[in-house]
């Protein structure tokens, strides 16, 4: 049986890291233990043996960098996503930097924490400012590496972050779900070209935390459609027209039958909605031809005829 390609990436990632922690040992080792016991930097000054410590530093971060950085571009080069690169290589190699200049200030005797509280006014002022833009980046981060959807696939996001909403009618609560297809997952923004036209930019953070569906094609889903009658039309003559909305959908011959559910009852109506099971994803299409069959056995569509 073939392996798994992100099953050897991830050795692979692995191994890399344990050649870094072994050297990161080594390095260790040679300025402490080794140099205690054997004198081996007797003859180098001491801003000299800090400059062979800044390099040890510098080269642990550079093999850290190198080993993510050539692990996160075969992983996008086997999922067909390499016009993320860049991007992912610059956050993680900003990040490894940021995380070896600390080092760098350990080393040289800077305290790292008067650096923390000299800034701290600045610090909690840029934070907030870019507390929005940092959720979307770790956010885009994630959707690429996860890999929840690529680009090319249909979706519908559906988010609490614009909540749902009660139309006057039919009466039921509706959640806004935005399907389209995918088409680039940006570092702030996930692309998405809608059904209904346009292109829309959600940003990644509401993305994250969505509910997406991902329909297959071809497989039926469930279609309700509400109709408000007076009590002059009957029960069964609503479901006399399930047969006419049958063969309103010829493409979709292995359905569950369509059914007819009461839903309300008024002083002077009733509520009626339609259940039908169909691949047609396009809801306004299905609606049209199951109204148009209902219609086509209301009493005022067909009037008795005059009697002679």
């Amino acid at each position: 049986m073939a392996e798994p390609a992100d099953s050897h990436t991830s050795r692979r990632l692995i191994r890399n890291l344990v050649l870094v922690v072994v050297v990161a040992i080594v390095i260790y080792a040679v300025f402490t233990v080794i140099n205690q016991k054997y004198a081996l930097f007797r003859s180098f000054t001491g801003q000299e043996i800090l400059l062979l410590e800044a390099g040890a530093v510098v080269l642990v971060a550079y093999l850290v960098a190198a080993a993510f950085t050539s692990t996160v571009d075969e992983v996008l080069r086997r999922r067909g996503q390499v016009q993320h690169g860049a991007t992912i290589r610059i956050f993680l190699n900003l990040i490894i930097a940021v995380v070896a200049l600390l080092a760098l200030f350990e080393i040289s005797g800077v305290s790292v924490e008067s650096i923390f509280l000299g800034s701290a006014f600045v610090g909690i002022v840029l934070g907030l400012a870019a507390q929005t833009v940092l959720a979307n980046v770790f956010a885009g981060l994630l959707l690429v590496v996860a890999n929840p959807f690529r680009p090319g696939d249909r979706v519908s996001f559906i988010s609490s972050s614009y909540g749902a909403f009660a139309p006057s009618y039919p009466h039921e609560m509706l959640y806004p779900s935005y399907s389209g297809t995918v088409e680039d997952v940006e570092l702030l923004y996930t692309v998405l070209r809608l059904d209904a036209g346009g292109v829309a930019k959600i940003p990644n953070s509401v993305v994250l935390g969505a509910l997406v569906h991902q329909p297959k094609v071809g497989a039926p889903k469930a279609h309700r459609v509400r109709m408000t009658f007076p009590f002059s039309v009957s029960v069964p003559t609503v479901e006399s027209a399930l047969a006419d909305i049958s063969a309103a959908f010829p493409e979709d011959a292995a359905r569950t039958p369509p059914r007819v559910e009461v839903t309300d009852v008024s002083v002077a109506s009733w509520d009626a909605v339609v259940v039908l099971w169909s691949p047609t994803l396009n809801d306004g299409m299905v609606r049209d031809r199951v109204m148009r069959a209902v219609l086509a056995h209301h009493p005022l569509a067909n009037p008795p005829s005059p009697a002679k």
